[in-house]
Parts: structure tokens; sequence; C-alpha cells
């Protein structure tokens, strides 16, 4: 009887090797599940993970970066717009390098988008105790930092011997391959281990297919979905982040056609369907629009399809407010499927959209009703011309007419890339979205500093489309350090920087909410603590130009509608840079549609704060469990 092949590697060599052969496939179409690897490198990765690396060549290509949070965020933003079925790995040091995963490894869980962490790790033979940046605890010998990615990871194992290297490797694909339970993957790898060789079964190696299945929904829970739509008056379909990893868009908009049920989306999920569709009432919850809003305070029966259901979305549980509101929920994830005391439909979102179409044929909602939210939403866009439109292109713009001059360049091929300040919900209630993938909100974390490293990672997915990153001057002072890696590696993306000199998001919560907007704006600090005279002379375009970009100064509407032509027309990374109207007497968003929960302190001196709080107690009073 032959001896099993083997190949003698070391446990990093073997690890890249692993990789370069996963697959996933849906709908026969196969995807590298990992298709590169971001790299920043220190004693914990530079000897082992980085000399495979480098020996494998294009096998598993390698990507610099320069912030270790940034590289996961452009892995995140590469993974959403591959639709979950592929996505990239993240090598660090150890210590500092290892931590400052941490936040982009809790976006990456938060939004189920896959990302792989390979963060270098103390010595497993303790022959070098304390190894440099090694965290000692008295307690427990075998803790070190990478255990602060525990609980922000699906998954977590620690590689301390290299036969363990095998099921740890499997059990992390299957997880990032995995519908469900995706999210941030984490392999910590002492750097000892990295290092040492083993005779490895040359059937590890081999190409590995992990399929990604369309579960069809139960027979019987269908049946009961279909008796509660066909049984509502006002029924509502939202629109989650779901539909777009499912790639169900086309089977939701055969589902509107033949019903006639409205569908209002969530930040994910906004781009469902097309703005122009008849059915498309917009986002929905306190960012959302006033006809979404107003239809899921009346309606009789709510049909989540992909959606986590956040504060957010339901208004912190204020805006479903009919007596008798009931709710069916198709998502492939349980957990999400039995929210708000639902019907549950556990499947894929394209398939369970398709089986719901076929079952209610020839059901369709009361022409009362679809003409009532036709109208209602053609008011709406009144409102949205209104926020977008400037009298005279010679003013400074705001920022919604920031978003308009925008909406007037691009087309189905453009991505727009954003995530924290006031930008998300201007864009939620405003922004036209004209295809599936257009519309790229982090909002499930919300996390300042994502939008230019994730611009990155997405026109690395979708080298054809124009890439747009919008970012207020907040969220571009926490990390424009990824520009020089677009640069480095000839990412053609485009950095809108809105400044407004100050936290404009935070700053109008902290006065709804008795704050009276302490610490949210930058400007000279005076004597008493207090802010006061003109904004810091904080040059943010300066700034991007000494980072290698090519900046575009616009200082009116007209000279902004210019400089959005040329970026777009540029064939290298380009910053856009304009300073926004702030006055109360120019357009802006409409206010927001539904409440949000931020309490307010109970006991004050100050009136401000005494008449938050009434307000707050008021919009509480509204809330209700689900059961």
């Amino acid at each position: 009887m032959n001896a099993p092949t083997t190949r003698r590697l070391t446990v990093a060599q073997a690890l890249v090797e692993f990789l370069a052969h996963q697959y996933t496939e849906r709908d026969g179409r196969r995807h590298r599940l990992i298709s590169a690897c971001w790299g920043i490198f220190g004693h914990g990765n530079v000897a082992g993970i980085g000399q495979a690396l480098l020996e494998s060549g294009d096998a598993l290509p390698y990507l610099q970066g320069r912030n270790e949070q940034a590289m996961v965020h452009a892995a995140v933003g590469y993974a959403r717009q591959c639709d979950r079925l592929s996505a990239q790995a993240v090598t660090t040091s150890i210590g500092p390098g290892a931590t400052n995963l941490v936040t982009g490894a809790a976006l990456a869980t938060v939004n189920r988008l896959p990302v792989l962490l390979l963060p270098g790790d103390v010595f497993a033979t303790r022959s070098a105790d304390p190894v440099l940046q090694q965290l000692e605890v008295p307690s427990a010998g075998d803790v070190s930092v990478n255990d602060a990615l525990r609980p922000v990871s699906r998954y977590f194992d620690r590689v301390t011997r290299p036969e363990a290297l095998i099921p740890a490797a499997l059990q992390a694909v299957r997880v990032l391959a995995d519908p469900v339970d995706t999210g941030a993957v984490t392999l910590a790898l002492p750097q000892d281990v990295q290092a040492e060789a083993y005779d490895w079964p040359e059937e590890f190696f081999a190409d590995r297919v992990w399929r990604v299945a369309r579960p069809a929904p139960d027979a019987d829970a269908l049946a009961e979905a279909v008796h509660a739509i066909r049984g509502a008056r006002r029924p509502l379909l939202i629109a989650g982040g779901g539909v777009h990893h499912s790639e169900a868009e086309e089977a939701l908009r055969a589902f509107a056609d033949a019903t006639g049920i409205p569908v209002a989306s969530t930040q994910a999920g906004k781009g469902s369907l097309r703005h122009d569709h008849p059915a498309d009432v917009g986002g929905i919850g306190h960012t959302g629009t006033a006809t979404a809003d107003a239809l899921a305070r009346e309606a009789d029966l709510v049909i989540g399809v992909g959606t986590r259901y956040t504060d957010f979305t339901t208004a912190s549980s204020t805006l479903f407010a009919a007596p008798g509101v009931r709710f069916v929920n198709l998502n492939i994830a349980p957990f999400d499927a039995h929210k708000l005391g639902a019907a549950s439909l556990v499947a894929d979102a394209r398939a369970g959209l398709e089986a719901l179409t076929g079952a209610l044929s020839g059901h369709r909602v009361a022409a009362a009703y679809e003409a009532g939210y036709r109208a209602a939403k053609e008011e709406w866009e009144r409102r949205v011309d209104a926020a977008y439109g400037a009298a005279d292109d010679s003013v400074r713009p705001s920022q919604t007419q920031v978003l308009g001059a925008l909406d007037g360049i691009v087309d189905d091929t453009d991505v727009i890339i954003n995530a924290a300040g006031s930008l998300p919900g201007d864009l939620h209630k405003l922004w036209r979205a004209r295809s599936r993938r257009q519309y790229h909100l982090e909002y499930g974390y919300s996390c300042m500093g994502y939008e230019i490293p994730a611009a990155i990672g997405v026109r690395l997915a979708a080298p054809d489309r124009p890439v747009w990153a919008l970012v207020g001057d907040g969220t571009y002072l926490m990390n424009p350090t990824e520009i020089v890696t677009a640069v480095q590696e000839g990412v053609n993306i485009t950095v809108v920087i809105v400044q407004n000199h100050g936290y404009a998001s935070i700053g109008g919560l902290s006065e709804a909410t008795g704050g009276e907007r302490f610490g949210t704006a930058y400007r000279f600090r005076a004597g008493d603590g207090t802010y006061t005279g003109a904004p810091l002379p904080v040059d943010l375009a300066a700034n991007a130009a000494s980072l290698g970009m090519d900046v575009l100064r616009a200082a009116t509407v007209g000279e902004l509608r210019a400089a959005l032509v040329k970026a777009r027309g540029a064939n290298r990374p380009t910053c856009v840079y304009v300073e926004t109207e702030t006055a109360d007497t120019v357009p802006g968003a409409p206010d927001a549609q539904a409440w949000w929960d931020v309490p307010v302190a109970e006991t004050a001196t100050r009136p401000a704060a005494v008449a938050a709080r009434e307000a707050y107690d008021r919009h509480a009073a509204g809330r209700r469990r689900h059961l």
C-alpha cells in the first residue's frame, strides 16, 4: 500500500497554499474565496506569512496597506461588492497591529460580511516570554491581545501546533462561505509556529469548492406567509441587505410587479428596486422618506426580506403603530427571521421571493392603496428636487446640493460609498439609486473612516465602475491614510470631502437631546472653555494633495458640477473638495420622519435638557414590543 503523498512546508506557507485553492460556487458560477491578502508587516508576521506570500507570487496576491483597521475596511468593501462570494485576508504583526483589527472585525461581523484576519501572536513555545508587545496576564498564560478579537469574530482559533492548522483552516473557510454565519474570521498565528515545517497531506491543497446554496422555504411556512399576505389590506415590504447578498433584485421586482405591494428599503437594502420603479417608496425608519414611514405606521402586515430590523429601521420600536400589525420575515438566518414575533420564512431571499410570487398568483393590493402610495411617492420626489436644486450656480452649495450635483452626473455604473455623519441620513432619504450595487452605505456599524479604504476594495472588485467615497471633515480626519495606498496601487477612486467644520450629525443630535452642540465644532477654544470665532485653519484639500491625490477645489455650485465631471473622467485618484453652506436659510434635507431613541438626562438644570427630556418622554410612550 502506497504511503500518502505529503509536502514539507512551513505553517505559513501551507496556509497561503491552502487559501489559494478555496472557491465558492453559486448558481453554477465559481469564485475565488480569498482573492488577495492585505498586509502590514512586523515581527509577528514578516518572517512567516510575509515570506509565504513572497514565495507564493500570484497564487495569493499581496496588497500593501497603511493602517490595519483600514485594510479590514477595504476587504469588507470588496466582499460586499462581490455579494459575499469572494473575500480577502488581512495579516498583521502582534501587539498594536493585531488590536487595530478589532474595529474592522466588529464592522464585518455586524454587517455579516466575510473577512479573514491573520494576526501574528506570541510564541507558542514560550521560548521568548514575554516577547516584545506581549500582554502578560498573571492569571492566564494562554491569553494574548488577540483574544480581544474573540467577541467580534464569527470564528476564532489560535493555531499552536502545525497539525492544528488543518481543522482550523477548514472551519475558517466554512464560516466565511456560510451566508448565515459569515463575518470576521480570525486565525491567530504564533510567530514561531508560522515558521515551523510540517509534512502536509497533498489533499489539504486540492481545490475545494464551498457551494452556497439557495434553500427554499418550508411548505407549511410558505402557506402561512401567503395566507397572511392575501389577508392584508395595507401590506408593506422592507428590503434589507440580504436582497443584495442573494442577488434577489429581479425576484423582488417581479414580486412587486405582480402584487403591487410597496417596497421600502433599509440602508443596506437601498437599490433593491430602482428609484423610479412605481413600487419603490424609498428609505424607511428614522432616516426614511415620509412616504415609506407613513405606510409603515398604517401597515397591517410588514414583510421583511433580508433585514435585521435595527433601531433605525423600526424607529426604536415606534414605527409600526397599527394595533393589529403582524410580520412575515423572509431571511436565510433563523435568528433574524424570528424577530418581532414574525411568521418566519427561513430561506434564501431569491428562492423565497420566487416562491411567494408563484404562490400569490392573481393576488394584488387594492387599486386605491396602490394609487395612494404612488401619489405620495411623487410628492416626495418633488421634495427631493427642492433639496437638490440651487437657484444660483454662483452660491456656496449646501450638503444636499452637493448630492444633487452628483446625482446629475452619475449613471447606473457609479458606486456611492458612505458610512457616518449626517450624509447617511441625507442619502437614505434623497439618493436615487439606479442599480443594485450603486448605493453602498455601511450603517450596521456606522464607522467613521470606512469610506476611503472601502472605496479601494470596491474598485478592486469592480475595476470598470466609477467609485465615489463621500466623506465629511470628521470622517476624513479619522482615516485618510489609504489615499497613499490608492495612489501607490493605481486604484482610481474619487474622494469627495464635504467640509462643514464640525460634526454636523452629532451636533444636531446634541441640540435635540439638550446637549447644546457641546464639543461638536472645530473652533478655537476660549478661556472659559467655550468654542468661539472662525473655523480652524485646517486645509484638508492640501492634505489630500500631500498624500498624492489630484485635488479639485469647488467654491460654488457651478464649480462643483464642473469638478465632479472632471473627477469622474480622471484616470488616477482624485479628490473634490467643497465647503458647504450651513446657514439655516439654505434648504436642506427634510427633517427626520420618525423617532430614534437616544436617552436624555432624566434630571438637569439647563432648560434645553429639561425640554429635551419632555420631548423624549412623549416619543418613548409610543414604544411597543411586537410579540
